[in-house]
């Protein structure tokens, strides 16, 4: 087997391995590594092999996730349309990172490692409410701090409702969009 067979397939093995702590571990911050292993198709000695320590395979969790939310800003466009629309796209793009952010809900050491302040993301979002406010399309009386809870607190809701309810994934998407629409919206008239 050449080098860049094995590397690739180590990459692979990491990847799979850090996909698996992120499912497993948003749904049950403590679960032991050996249920990681078994979800990530990989013995546990294979797993000791990438992240000899827990710690190891949070330090890389948080990595991973660290990416994962700059790829969905990216792809929610956050410089596009109204702040409005904007704000939905980033909303539809988080939501599909449930299992990641609920993770991220649960386990303060993730929020409290420096490399979890992504001030880009932030400036993106800044400036999208203040497009939003300026166009009309987002309420001027929300601070875009608040604005910013709103969305978590909302995303938290919709992923336990998908976990406590007989609903698809799509349902609750709409019901999350439509309760968005309306909470950012400025008051008619």
């Amino acid at each position: 087997m050449d080098d860049s067979s094995e590397s690739g397939s180590r990459t692979r093995t990491r990847r799979a391995i850090v996909a698996a702590a992120i499912e497993v571990l948003g749904r049950n911050s403590a679960a032991p590594l050996g249920e990681i292993a078994t979800a990530a198709q990989v013995g546990r000695t294979t797993l000791h092999r990438y992240f000899p320590e827990r710690s190891d395979l949070l330090a890389a969790v948080v990595t991973e996730g660290l990416a994962r939310l700059s790829r969905a800003g990216e792809r929610a466009r956050l410089d596009r349309g109204t702040g409005a629309e904007a704000f939905l796209r980033l909303c539809t793009e988080y939501f599909e990172l449930g299992d990641l952010l609920s993770l991220i809900f649960t386990e303060a050491e993730f929020t409290e490692d420096p490399a979890w302040s992504d001030d880009e993301l932030d400036r993106e979002f800044f400036a999208m409410v203040a497009r939003g406010h300026a166009d009309g399309t987002l309420d001027p009386a929300l601070p875009v701090e608040w604005l910013q809870s709103l969305l978590w607190s909302q995303l938290y809701a919709a992923w336990s409702y998908l976990n406590e309810h007989d609903a698809t994934r799509h349902e609750v998407l709409v019901l999350l969009t439509n309760t968005l629409t309306k909470a950012v919206a400025p008051p008619p008239g």
